[in-house]
């Protein structure tokens, strides 16, 4: 995954009403009709939501009948998580690392002045 395709998911899980459609989700497979009831807009506006995640790749969509059921793509969740962890420790792969950046050690005595 790179800095887009992260960005791309974070910027889909940034919005609480998504994140509220992927909690609810993560207890198994739902209906639109199912989320809907959860939430207090319309169907449009739940295609909408569930448009941008699809986008992420966090849900897949499967049309039965006349209602979409709606699961967490648990790759790119697991992947996001992995990412994520990877992003926000330092480790033997970390960026800095590989292409050799170097941290600043910022001596604070010299921003204090007598």
């Amino acid at each position: 995954m790179n800095y887009e395709e992260f960005a791309k998911i974070t910027k889909a899980l940034s919005e609480p009403k998504r994140a509220k459609i992927l909690d609810m989700l993560s207890c198994g497979e739902m209906c639109a009709c199912d989320i809907l009831k959860h939430f207090d807009f319309t169907q449009p506006t739940l295609s909408h939501h569930i448009k941008i995640l699809v986008k992420a790749g966090l849900v897949t969509a499967e049309k039965r009948g006349t209602w979409q059921h709606y699961s967490i793509n648990e790759q790119v969740t697991q992947q996001y998580i992995q990412e994520t962890i990877h992003l926000l420790t330092h480790s033997s792969e970390c960026i800095c690392e590989s292409e050799g950046i170097q941290k600043e050690v910022i001596n604070l005595t010299s921003f204090v002045s007598h």
